[in-house]
């Protein structure tokens, strides 16, 4: 059987490198002999992520176009483009593999363009319910294209794409841990309600300014918080919630402030998630079957975070508040519609049916087809 030989191509956020990862994991699986090699982009965070997962990565000097678009130094961004193509080019030629897998992100877009000028068959994974930019660029040339909503032609060519659902990390589907275990790991009261804030490992400003405007509210609310704050913000937290101790002092015992969580356990604790609407985080939830507030950042492209939270919403599987609303109305509807059990249960049992699982699995599934070495 002739060695299998992929690569992977995409990143800049984690939302591009957990499913890019969780892709090579499952294609190890099927082919432990595989050779993988992972594509970046210099100074993102792939260039450390990757390597930590095991894999080889090379990088590339590209980046985004700055805004507007007639900006003298987009004049440098693009010679690092048309450079990052030629260096793309020569690490396919030398490394030769049979199919190239993108993710999206800056560095896709030039490794999968010289993958297109090599006659290397292509597969495009978009996360999003709306497409990114590099993705409906190199959607034409791409041999298939799996997507995680319905409705995604409006993007791409019906025939390429394949409803697959996002790849997420399988430690969280993995867990034998119990909710009173994972309770019990934060300090918290098992009979007391539990609501997850989580902004990611940066934070979300949005979410910790709705925080700190409740207080009072959750002072009296008797339910408790897994605040996970984001490194940026944690030390201002600290020491605002070290001001508010005598004045609030039941708040002691209702907050777990942290700026990093084990989200194993943080989603196995909570009665109710409040997340941001990345697609990483969205395909985590409707496995797990959380109930989830989502509070969509209105900094992305496209503000594909809101199409992304609407498929939820439109399904009644997820409740959504506007980031600009937030400070004013998150916490309270999340301290009310924690509180009512009905309601919980029926938005667990609709997002649970918007979950696809073995997401990767089937992704590698094709790669293999498309490297004719199944």
């Amino acid at each position: 059987m002739k060695e299998l030989r992929v690569i992977i191509s995409g990143g800049g956020t984690g939302g591009h490198i957990f499913p890019a990862v969780s892709i090579a994991n499952a294609i190890r699986e099927l082919r432990p002999e595989a050779k993988i090699l992972f594509i970046g982009a210099q100074g993102r965070m792939e260039m450390q992520r990757v390597p930590q997962a095991g894999y080889e990565i090379k990088g590339l000097p590209i980046r985004g176009f700055l805004r507007p678009l007639w900006k003298p130094g987009n004049i440098g961004v693009a010679l690092d483009y048309l450079k990052s193509k030629r260096m793309a080019k020569q690490i396919l030629k030398e490394f030769q593999p049979q199919v190239a897998v993108g993710v999206g992100g800056y560095a896709s877009s030039a490794a999968l363009g010289a993958a297109n000028s090599l006659g290397i068959p292509t597969l495009l994974q978009e996360q999003n319910g709306y497409a990114g930019l590099a993705n409906k660029q190199l959607a034409g040339k791409a041999s298939k294209i799996c997507v995680a909503y319905e409705g995604m032609e409006r993007f791409f060519p019906k025939e390429k794409i394949l409803l697959t659902g996002n790849p997420v990390r399988q430690t969280l589907l993995d867990t034998k841990i119990t909710r009173e275990e994972a309770i019990a790991s934060f300090g918290l009261q098992p009979n007391k309600k539990t609501i997850l804030l989580t902004g990611g490992s940066l934070g979300a400003r949005t979410l910790n300014e709705s925080m700190k405007k409740s207080l009072e509210r959750i002072a009296g609310s008797n339910v408790q918080f897994i605040w996970q704050t984001g490194r940026y913000y944690y030390d201002e937290i600290e020491r605002l919630l070290k001001e508010q101790a005598s004045r609030l002092p039941s708040l002691a015992s209702l907050l777990i402030v942290t700026d990093f969580v084990d989200m194993v356990k943080a989603y196995r604790a909570a009665d109710l998630v409040i997340s941001r609407a990345g697609a990483s985080s969205i395909s985590e939830i409707c496995l797990l079957g959380k109930p989830v507030i989502l509070v969509p950042s209105p900094n992305v492209a496209e503000d594909h975070q809101t199409k992304n939270a609407m498929a939820l919403v439109n399904k009644e599987a997820a409740l959504c508040v506007k980031d600009a609303e937030a400070a004013d109305k998150l916490i309270p509807l999340a301290l009310d519609a924690v509180k009512d059990d009905a309601r919980l249960q029926s938005l667990s049992a609709n997002v649970l049916k918007m979950g696809l699982p073995d997401s990767a699995r089937i992704i590698a599934e094709e790669v293999l087809k498309l490297a004719k070495a199944e």
